[in-house]
């Protein structure tokens, strides 16, 4: 049957023979390379039907009887949800951990063949590796002035024009006029002109400003320019600025058109100037119209990320009181959910409206910060499953529930998972459960010396899996910003971040188990990393975890004789910690329900 997505897709074919192209390489990412990107950016999604995101498409004008004329490639946490999105008769489907596009590109391109791209949604390292796979087959990597997709994507919707927001300094704790400074002081000491920042997300932190351009993540799309001197040129669409935004960012921003962007850039190469730009993260064409216009590259991280990912005590304390009223609403979930179950009648999606209804009633609620997971019975084993009208399950007795959610708000951002018994778990069940939840105690409660990277724990919360031949494709932890992205860098906790763990950074720890058709567990708190008093005859400085999120674990779903003594201590300590901090903000009945949930184990 002829779908939607096979007709676009053959319509960019023809586009593509048309400009002398053999392919076409289509990435998830915008112009910012954002997480989420906005409505009028999702060219994989028009073209495939992919809702997920994370995504990566090569697309061929001629099919060959030994490769496939469309390559889909994904992660684990979506492969599931690719396979029952993508027709097969469109695309081949590919875990990116087993075949990366440019493996495949490799593989599957000729001598003299013309891979096309759009240098504005690849970085500049991305396009290197393409090119050098594709230089092996003898194929060439050439860029599109205009992105082919657009023309034929007629009902494109247009970008987001929402006002921008100051973010007070009651819940940023830094003026801009001082990260600024500080910031240009290590330009100085590093000897650089000026850095291009590419990410929304550190534009947003240094200028403490909030927007609504893209979905869950409360940013403006923006670049920037940060020269030595502490001034800034912000290029953004003038029709997002409001009241007396200008005045109060200072004589030191100057604010510019997107369109003005290449010019700045031309001026910065035309002067030799040295500039700092991150390849990683920032656009192919930005790096590559820096480096035609003159300008000496000092490649490196944007100078934003590390002190935005190390939140100061005014972002932590917000941090805090946002866990404290997101734990309160989602204790009164589970509560509800406990008396209304045995019903029959709850689904899904009228779990997520519940919960929904339940966070907006909190101070400083802004929105929530992803797409809720409310995956039942064998759904949650589908790692970043969302709920449609086609696919809504009802809660059955004997299964899981697995419930991923989080919330923006103006003093921070949330996200929290938790596994829940639907009726009584089955021991293989409580088996995998309590595997998860000793990983992710280990992880919670590690002393780790100054230093010590991601990489380093990771291992602490697959052992117990591990033991018994099991494991999770997902990294264990990723960092989260304050009222900005739930996903934020550098630091993270998984098999590859090689980035030391500092003070203030705030990640999650999420280990998991997912069986196929049947359930899928996770345990997800977020928290901070603290300096540990010392200990003995310590010669260096010791950190460890703070718990942010105060949530009950579910005891129902816990096998204690799998349990030592030092795991069960640590999970009555927990959830002391849970009833103390929520029960001010309980109704009696839920209030009974929490010290229910959370009573001592033995």
């Amino acid at each position: 049957m002829t779908t939607d997505h096979t007709l676009r897709l053959q319509a960019l074919r023809d586009a593509l023979k048309l400009r002398g192209l053999d392919g076409f390489l289509v990435p998830m990412e915008d112009e910012y390379q954002s997480e989420y990107a906005p409505a009028h950016a999702r060219r994989l999604r028009f073209l495939s039907g992919f809702t997920g995101s994370a995504g990566f498409i090569v697309v061929l004008t001629e099919s060959r009887p030994d490769a496939p004329a469309a390559a889909f490639f994904t992660d684990s946490r979506y492969t599931l949800q690719a396979s029952q999105q993508l027709a097969s008769v469109d695309f081949a489907l590919f875990d990116s951990a087993e075949t990366s596009p440019s493996d495949w590109l490799k593989a599957n391109t000729a001598k003299g063949m013309k891979i096309g791209f759009d240098p504005w949604l690849h970085t500049a390292n991305g396009v290197e590796r393409l090119g050098k796979a594709l230089a092996q087959s003898g194929a060439e990597l050439v860029p599109v002035d205009s992105n082919p997709i657009d023309a034929i994507w007629t009902d494109r919707p247009a970008p987001s024009t929402k006002p921008i927001r100051v973010h007070e300094l009651a819940y940023a704790g830094k003026s801009s006029a001082e990260k600024r400074q500080s910031l240009a002081a290590e330009l100085t000491r590093g000897q650089i002109d000026a850095a291009v920042i590419t990410d929304p997300a550190s534009v947003a932190w240094l200028l403490n400003v909030r927007g609504d351009d893209v979905p869950h993540t409360p940013l403006p799309l923006s670049f920037a320019i940060l020269k030595a001197s502490g001034a800034v040129a912000w290029f953004v669409d003038p029709r997002k600025i409001t009241g007396d935004l200008d005045a109060q960012l200072g004589g030191d921003v100057t604010r510019c058109a997107p369109d003005a962007f290449p010019a700045a850039l031309r001026e910065l190469g035309a002067a030799h100037s040295r500039v700092r730009i991150d390849p990683s993260e920032a656009a192919h064409w930005i790096v590559a119209y820096l480096q035609d216009s003159g300008a000496l590259l000092d490649r490196g991280d944007d100078p934003c990320v590390l002190p935005k990912a190390c939140k100061n005590a005014t972002e932590l304390d917000g941090m805090r009181n946002a866990h404290r009223r997101d734990g309160a609403a989602l204790t009164k979930f589970l509560c509800w959910l406990d008396a209304n179950v045995s019903g029959g009648a709850l689904t899904e999606l009228v779990v997520e409206e519940k919960l929904a209804a339940f966070r907006a009633a909190n101070d400083l609620y802004r929105g929530p910060s992803f797409g809720t997971i409310a995956g039942a019975g064998p759904n949650g084993a589908i790692v970043h499953y969302r709920a449609t009208p086609e696919s809504n399950r009802a809660l059955e007795s004997g299964s899981l529930l697995l419930l991923d959610s989080g919330g923006q708000y103006l003093d921070g951002t949330t996200d929290v998972t938790r596994t829940v018994a639907l009726g009584e778990p089955s021991a293989d069940m409580r088996d995998r459960f309590t595997r998860v939840l000793k990983g992710h105690i280990a992880l919670a409660s590690i002393r780790f010396p100054a230093g010590t990277t991601g990489a380093e724990l990771d291992v602490l919360a697959r052992q117990h899996l591990w033991a018994v031949g099991l494991d999770y494709g997902h990294g264990t932890g990723h960092g989260v910003g304050s009222y900005l992205g739930v996903h934020e860098g550098p630091q993270g906790i998984s098999r590859r971040n090689a980035v030391a763990l500092k003070p203030g950074m705030v990640l999650s720890n999420e280990p998991g188990f997912y069986k196929p058709g049947a359930y899928g567990i996770r345990i997800e708190n977020l928290q901070t990393v603290v300096a540990l008093p010392e200990v003995g005859a310590s010669e260096r400085a010791f950190l460890g975890f703070e718990p942010l999120t105060l949530a009950p674990i579910d005891r129902r779903c816990i096998d204690l004789a799998l349990m030592t003594a030092p795991e069960r201590a640590w999970l009555n300590a927990y959830h002391a910690l849970v009833r103390e901090a929520l029960t001010p903000l309980m109704d009696d009945t839920t209030a009974a329900w929490l010290r229910e949930a959370t009573a001592g184990v033995s």
